[in-house]
């Protein structure tokens, strides 16, 4: 338990950050589940709309990767290296 308040404030605020970088972890990780789903529809279909949802879909998880990016909860180098195989798995299609 915290000692003071200064101890106590920063328990709260580790937790609020937790739960801050949670989101954003596995919000991005569902997306891009979702996205190479997408793909492997678009694979089999030809549809254009399929490729157009891969790409709405796309701008997305880059916002949030983004996002995450600017509050510190993925490194910019990693946030890039995602955001690059993204985009050249839905070029390669």
């Amino acid at each position: 338990m915290a000692n003071n308040k200064s101890a106590a404030k920063r328990i709260l605020i580790n937790k609020r950050n937790r739960l801050q970088n949670r989101f954003y972890k596995s919000s991005v990780r569902t997306l891009i589940k979702i996205f190479k789903e997408n793909l492997e529809t678009y694979k089999i279909s030809k549809n254009p709309i399929d490729k157009k949802n891969a790409q709405i879909l796309l701008n997305k998880i880059y916002s949030l990767m983004d996002k995450g990016a600017k509050k510190r909860v993925f490194h910019k180098n990693n946030a890039a290296r995602k955001k690059s195989k993204l985009a050249a798995l839905l070029k390669a299609n």
